[in-house]
């Protein structure tokens, strides 16, 4: 079981919010997930981001791998340290 640190999407129509989540790689973008590590609100100026910095550590050490939209959001909150993406 490959494990993918990825973005789910919550929130109302044109207005959304999602949660930083570790979850299987297969499981569908809204589904079923394995940990919540913080939350993204891209509405407010600038982007309100919420994170568990340890649970993100632990997930990354298991060997987690992040997507290019949750890399970028690692990079600016200083948590980049050779996180390994997916294709």
């Amino acid at each position: 079981m490959a494990v993918r640190i990825r973005l789910t999407r919550k929130g109302k129509k044109k207005n959304p919010f999602y949660r930083i989540v570790a979850a299987d790689s297969e499981a569908p973008r809204d589904g079923k997930f394995l940990d919540i590590l913080g939350t993204y609100d891209p509405m407010k100026d600038p982007a309100d981001v919420k994170l568990n910095k340890d649970k993100v550590n632990q997930w990354l050490g298991k060997g987690a791998s992040a997507t290019e939209s949750v890399k970028a959001i690692l990079k600016k909150e200083g948590l980049l340290n050779g996180i390994p993406t997916t294709n």
